[in-house]
């Protein structure tokens, strides 16, 4: 090893060990927002038990943390439409009784439409300030943004994905990110889904076939390697010096 160089850490991951440069790479954590994690929000209008999710939430926070102090650059996303709609396909629009579809108005104001109360992030888990806040019209945070821009133009390779749900916009964004060239570990306790079998098989998938999307960890697991990692970082410049 070159001195002043900083050895990757390496993560106990399904189905190998995941290297992560953490100059070369960012926590992804994707649509924590009180429309999905809060009654009243769309989730609920669907019909869904929202306290499901919100296992993820203490997982995200720690990620959070440990992210900040290793220095790894933190990105967030929310999944919400523009106020007149137009970027909302129909499809999407049209879908389930009127009072209950997207643009609605809700106890947490008009639902997945940005601007609104229920479009924020969870209070828990609120974007320091420089963190960039990916607002996308879809399922995936690559869709219609400039998610791809912002990362290749820090040179990041190496993705970590957390957030909800495990079988939709996480499943989304890990499957359009492998496919632009992005290594992408997802710790499995920091996702979470309305339905307990999609967030069990949706993590299969990722992993299997050799990792034919990605890698699967833990939160605990990730942030032994963070830690690890900011040690050593410290032994290297105290050698350096």
């Amino acid at each position: 090893m070159e001195r002043g160089a900083v050895p990757c850490a390496e993560i106990p991951a399904d189905p190998s060990p995941f290297a992560l440069d953490v100059a070369r790479a960012a926590l992804l954590v994707i649509d924590m927002q009180r429309d999905f994690l809060e009654p009243g929000g769309f989730g609920a209008a669907l019909g869904n038990d929202v306290s499901l999710l919100r296992s993820a939430i203490g997982p995200c926070r720690a990620l959070l943390e440990s992210a900040r102090a290793a220095g790894l650059l933190v990105i967030h996303t929310r999944e919400g439409h523009r106020p007149d709609l137009a970027d909302a396909p129909p499809n999407k629009v049209q879908r389930g009784p009127p009072e209950k579809r997207i643009g609605a108005c809700g106890p947490m104001g008009r639902i997945l439409v940005r601007g609104e109360p229920g479009h924020e992030i969870i209070p828990e888990l609120s974007p320091l300030a420089g963190e960039p806040v990916i607002d996308k019209p879809g399922k995936g945070a690559f869709y219609q943004t400039d998610l791809d821009l912002m990362l290749r133009n820090r040179g990041i390779e190496a993705l970590i994905v957390a957030g909800v749900t495990t079988e939709v916009c996480v499943h989304t964004t890990v499957r359009e990110a492998n496919d632009r060239g992005y290594r992408c570990l997802v710790p499995g306790d920091a996702c979470a889904s309305y339905f307990p079998e999609f967030h069990a098989v949706g993590l299969r998938m990722i992993a299997a076939q050799g990792g034919i999307f990605g890698w699967v960890s833990t939160t605990s697991q990730v942030l032994a390697a963070l830690s690890a990692d900011k040690r050593a970082a410290r032994t290297v410049q105290e050698t350096a010096e």
